[in-house]
């Protein structure tokens, strides 16, 4: 009986830390969302567009995870819209490369999490950070960290 219990513990703890993930690219969609919404006009909007489109595939992959493992996934960023309203407002009052720069932070905060928690998971966990999950998260990054270096 004890058997069972670790069990559903470890996997309450590895739906927690999908959660968790799924709060965080929620976050990123909605900073992304915001930086757009103020910069679309510049010619890297397109690949700002590209690059929510990939976090918001992972939002849909992690639900999807969680949903099927038995969990109740995340609506919202929770802590993490703080966050996102802190940004909107700089990303506002400050330029382009400001703006930029402020995805290239959430950008590295999610690569961080990602490598970080990587242990916690199971096989199956790990699997899906190591093959779909963080390889976005690395391309995502990529674009951004050049388009900061471009922009003046």
């Amino acid at each position: 009986m004890q058997n069972v219990q670790v069990t559903r513990t470890t996997a309450g703890n590895e739906i927690d830390q999908l959660n968790s993930f799924l709060r965080g690219e929620i976050s990123a969609v909605e900073t992304y969302r915001q930086v757009i919404d103020r910069l679309g006009s510049l010619p890297e909007a397109a690949e700002l567009r590209d690059c929510m489109r990939s976090h918001e595939h992972r939002v849909m992959r992690l639900r999807e995870e969680i949903q099927r493992r038995g969990g109740t996934a995340a609506e919202s960023s929770g802590p993490w819209g703080a966050f996102v309203k802190m940004i909107e407002g700089g990303a506002k009052a400050f330029g382009p490369k400001a703006a930029i720069a402020v995805l290239e932070q959430g950008e590295d905060h999610g690569r961080n999490d990602y490598q970080r928690d990587l242990g916690a998971l199971s096989r199956e966990g790990k699997i899906l950070v190591e093959q779909y999950l963080l390889p976005e998260q690395l391309r995502t990054h990529a674009v951004i960290s050049r388009l900061k270096r471009m922009l003046p």
